[in-house]
């Protein structure tokens, strides 16, 4: 039975929102919508219906969309309290299924708590991002974050035989102070003291679709050492990078048991004297560079295409 599904959101988490709901779209007989209400940090993720957009107070398609859902899907924070312009959620839910969808907001961590107690209580369904939230997530799935791994900006690069110089080291972080974005400074200055050819790459409030191009054109990414993975790695192991990020023992079990590989690609560092040793050899070593960039994009070809991150919502949306 092909499903009207209606995500809802503040703002676009990672760009997640409109990556699922492109991918039902592509990929199932299911129909998806999106509705934003706000944009945060600049990214310019592709939209579908941005509240700020809508002309004239028009918000009928809005309640269209909200009177046919037969699923509502709540991103981030977003629940059926909430109002979309002169609508209130809440009037529309009558006989729908809904499901929550959490990206780890620091305000949700802080008061899972309640959120728990809540969706006990409303007997709801949670799904979340990453692994490390399952930790603290009653009653909850983890629906891995996908990547279009086809699509042009997630592509390798091949075209050059002889790497240039500098050596390019990147991070992308939303939040520097959520993704050890000082301690990775400090590496890298001690670094370029003994390796003046590399070049500290850090992208801040830049439009998504520039910071793929800039990520793609770097040779090693950084993503965090908080044991888990962002959506940067996703896409940087996509490129045919060399991804550094301190996955915990968790994350490790959680990747291996979801994608059913044996070894997964990251370079992991779990420390700052990690994380420069990691680098080094990196710096050093433009054949470990090369292979472990192919590793990268051949795990994701093989182990998280689209699909079956889809597959598993589907599982979720048919308990509902």
């Amino acid at each position: 039975m092909a499903l009207k599904i209606l995500m809802i959101t503040d703002n676009d988490p990672a760009g997640m929102g409109i990556a699922f709901c492109n991918a039902i779209n592509r990929y199932s007989e299911h129909t998806c919508r999106l509705i934003t209400t706000q944009e945060r940090y600049g990214f310019g993720y592709e939209t579908d219906i941005h509240l700020p957009d809508i002309e004239d107070d028009d918000f009928g398609e809005v309640e269209q969309l909200l009177k046919d859902a037969d699923i509502i899907h709540f991103h981030v924070l977003k629940d059926e309290n909430s109002h979309l312009g002169p609508l209130v959620i809440r009037d529309y839910i009558k006989g729908k299924k809904i499901l929550h969808h959490h990206h780890g907001h620091p305000d949700y961590i802080l008061n899972v708590s309640s959120y728990n107690e809540k969706y006990r209580r409303l007997n709801r369904r949670v799904i979340v991002s990453t692994p490390d939230l399952l930790k603290i997530a009653d009653n909850a799935t983890w629906v891995p974050n996908l990547v279009p791994i086809n699509d042009v900006q997630f592509l390798p690069r091949y075209e050059d035989t002889l790497e240039p110089e500098p050596i390019k080291i990147c991070q992308a972080p939303t939040r520097k102070f959520h993704k050890h974005t000082n301690a990775f400074k400090s590496v890298l200055l001690r670094l370029q003291k003994k390796y003046p050819e590399i070049e500290p790459v850090i992208i801040e409030k830049t439009p998504y679709s520039e910071c793929l191009k800039i990520k793609r054109a770097c040779h090693i990414i950084f993503d965090h050492m908080r044991g888990w993975f962002g959506i940067s790695s996703l896409e940087s192991l996509s490129q045919g990078k060399p991804v550094i990020a301190g996955l915990d023992a968790w994350n490790i079990q959680c990747i291996k048991e979801f994608t059913g590989a044996e070894e997964i690609p990251w370079v992991v560092a779990r420390s700052e004297d990690q994380l420069e040793g990691c680098l080094e050899k990196l710096i050093l070593d433009r054949s470990l560079r090369r292979e472990t960039g192919i590793k990268s994009r051949r795990f994701m070809e093989k182990f998280w295409k689209e699909i079956d991150s889809l597959e598993s919502l589907f599982q979720i949306y048919r308990s509902l």
